[in-house]
């Protein structure tokens, strides 16, 4: 056998299934009430696939927004249009970046990590010491405003 052709359908049980107006509503709803999820934030649902549109902050209010609507009953997927706003000047995006790390527990005081920054991207360099720290770090900078993506070039150390 060369291939496999997959005709699989993601079929709701019929006490699931929700007209795209009751989901939007729903998704809506639900973006609402999620405290993390900026007003800006809008989903409208297609044949029970949920768009979410608009303009967050942080990486993290991003990740809310899909996950505050993806157990939603009724939802068959999610696609997530929404655009992280970078229109900081890169100087404060490394300050919210060093902010943030110092915040952050596992990083201790005299960690040579740093973070620079280019049109929202973070390029992390430094040494730590176990995988908490590089994950600890690697939220941090997750969670400093204007943070597009963000390139890990931390070497663990042990």
């Amino acid at each position: 056998m060369t291939g496999v052709h997959n005709h699989l359908e993601v079929a709701l049980p019929e006490g699931n299934y929700r007209d795209d107006v009751k989901l939007a509503t729903a998704a809506n709803n639900a973006l609402a009430a999620n405290v993390t999820v900026p007003d800006s934030v809008e989903a409208t649902a297609e044949d029970g696939n949920i768009i979410l549109t608009g303009t967050v902050s942080y990486g993290t209010e991003l990740s809310a927004a899909e996950a505050a609507v993806a157990v939603l009953a009724g939802v068959r997927s999610v696609s997530n249009d929404i655009e992280i706003s970078y229109a900081l000047d890169p100087v404060e995006v490394d300050l919210h970046v060093q902010q943030a790390l110092d915040r952050a527990a596992l990083v201790p005081d005299d960690s040579d990590v740093t973070a620079d920054t280019k049109d929202g991207i973070i390029t992390l360099t430094g040494h730590v010491r176990t995988w908490a720290e590089h994950d600890a770090v690697v939220g941090a900078a997750l969670m400093a405003r204007g943070v597009v993506d963000i390139r890990d070039e931390l070497e663990v150390t042990g």
